[in-house]
């Protein structure tokens, strides 16, 4: 939905930004204010090239918080995800609370207003005569029954979802326009049960321990996973990487986890300098862990080649090693919990930006033709089915393939695998709610690699499978 009307989106997006600064000078005033509604013009920018469900999240983020930081500094990200929460949840009564005060200030003010009732009360005999009359002379006059019936009425289901549409729209932006004072006013706080504390002795023995299990772990992983030496018989160096790499990811956060429950700053296990001792090689251990289930899934993409979730996955890693990094800062430099909280914050905030603006299925694509052109054979089995349900996203890696491919029978499929990409992204570009700067370069790119027209197919008209091969019979 949100790919087949990018450039009224980004029109939209552009003018909330415009309305949020003519009409609120604080926000420019603000220093937080205006870095928020530079960060929304960003991701208006991306969803210009690229719309996707991630940008339109991210700008709806970027433009709340520049409406609302001229009224409270930021203080802890926690705290302003539940204000914006509450933003959100509070935004359908929003214009019902102006209007009330709207009422309320015309009655003090003794403003005359307009009564709803009275107002329908003036208009029901007009309007009805006029219908009934109307109808009179419809029956009577055939000129007049054919101009009523040349009028055409508006689908009820299509004014009704136009409507609501409309309202889903203003509503966000009144609440920017008009935001609720009690959002910003609200410190942050939540009444809870504070966690009991931890005996140094119990930190000492669990740390000990822990960290006994994970040196097993890492030695095995340091004796075959880098240093490359031989697995017992019946296990895969496939089957080693591929199975523990998200299960040491968890290991990892629930390590985290208990570091954070246990080891607040200022508890008696935080000053005990044994049990920051313990904590830090802990951490460390944890890193290692980490980096093992990175190169693990490494291992498993030279095995079978690169997916979306894999590279995914590989950044998410790396986000968890930032985490665990900012925790033993956080432990060894007497941090507060909100600085480690938005410091996570910042950088999740950082990786979530740049996977908006990269194309992560194109990024994918590209290292496997790059990888399939460099080794041949020797490199991952390449899979076309993968790369032709990726869309537009493996159009220039496709056409990059054909024009390196060797074989006739290779180029065949790959040059049909291309013309299909090239076709469906040429038809989306057709319509101005489907065109997008990305896929308009995409097509360029591919129009000067092998140029605009069909390339000649064996076996024209036959259906062929996700790899191209023909498997006989007409397509329907």
């Amino acid at each position: 939905m949100i790919e087949q009307a990018s450039i009224l989106l980004s029109l939209a997006a552009l003018g909330w930004i415009v309305a949020l600064a003519l009409t609120r000078p604080a926000v420019r005033r603000s220093r937080g204010g205006a870095i928020a509604l530079a960060m929304a013009t960003l991701y208006v920018a991306t969803l210009v090239d690229d719309p996707s469900p991630l940008a339109a999240l991210l700008f709806l983020i970027a433009i709340t918080l520049a409406a609302l930081l001229p009224r409270r500094r930021f203080d802890d990200a926690v705290a302003w995800g539940l204000r914006l929460a509450w933003l959100g949840a509070t935004a359908p009564i929003l214009p019902l609370r102006d209007l009330t005060r709207v009422g309320q200030a015309r009655l003090r003010r003794n403003v005359p207003g307009v009564r709803v009732a009275a107002v329908v009360a003036a208009l029901v005999m007009p309007v009805a005569g006029a219908a009934l009359f109307l109808a009179l002379f419809a029956s009577a006059n055939p000129l007049i029954e054919r101009a009523f019936a040349g009028i055409a009425l508006p689908d009820a289901t299509t004014v009704v979802w136009r409507v609501v549409l409309a309202v889903a729209v203003l509503l966000p932006v009144w609440a920017t326009l008009r935001p609720n004072p009690r959002v910003t006013a609200w410190d942050g706080r939540i009444a809870g049960v504070a966690l009991p504390q931890t005996g140094v002795g119990t930190l000492i023995l669990s740390l000990a321990t822990f960290n006994v299990i994970f040196a097993g772990q890492n030695a095995l992983d340091i004796a075959f996973l880098w240093s490359g030496a031989a697995l017992p018989d019946g296990v895969t160096m496939a089957e080693y990487a591929h199975r523990g790499a998200y299960a040491l990811i968890v290991t990892a956060l629930l390590a985290g986890v208990f570091v954070l429950a246990t080891l607040r700053p200022g508890s008696a296990g935080a000053a005990s300098p044994v049990v920051r001792r313990l904590v830090t090689a802990w951490i460390v251990q944890n890193l290692l862990l980490v980096a093992s289930s990175g190169l693990r899934t490494l291992d498993y993409v030279d095995a079978y080649g690169m997916t979306v979730l894999r590279l995914a996955a590989l950044v998410w890693m790396a986000l968890v090693a930032t985490g665990l990094a900012l925790i033993l800062w956080r432990l060894l430099r007497g941090r507060s919990a909100a600085w480690l909280i938005n410091a996570n914050a910042f950088a999740a905030a950082v990786v979530l930006t740049a996977c908006a603006i990269v194309d992560l299925g194109a990024t994918a694509a590209a290292w496997n033709v790059r990888v399939a052109l460099a080794r041949g054979r020797a490199g991952p089995p390449l899979d076309l089915c993968y790369l032709e349900r990726m869309g537009s996203s493996a159009l220039v890696p496709l056409a990059t393939l054909e024009r390196h491919a060797h074989g006739a029978g290779l180029r065949d499929r790959l040059g049909y695998l291309r013309w299909q990409a090239q076709s469906r992204v040429a038809a989306d570009q057709a319509s101005w709610t489907g065109w997008t700067f990305r896929n308009a370069r995409r097509l360029a790119t591919v129009e000067a690699m092998v140029g605009p027209r069909a390339p000649r197919l064996r076996g024209p008209g036959q259906r062929r499978d996700c790899n191209g091969r023909l498997t006989g019979g007409p397509q329907r």
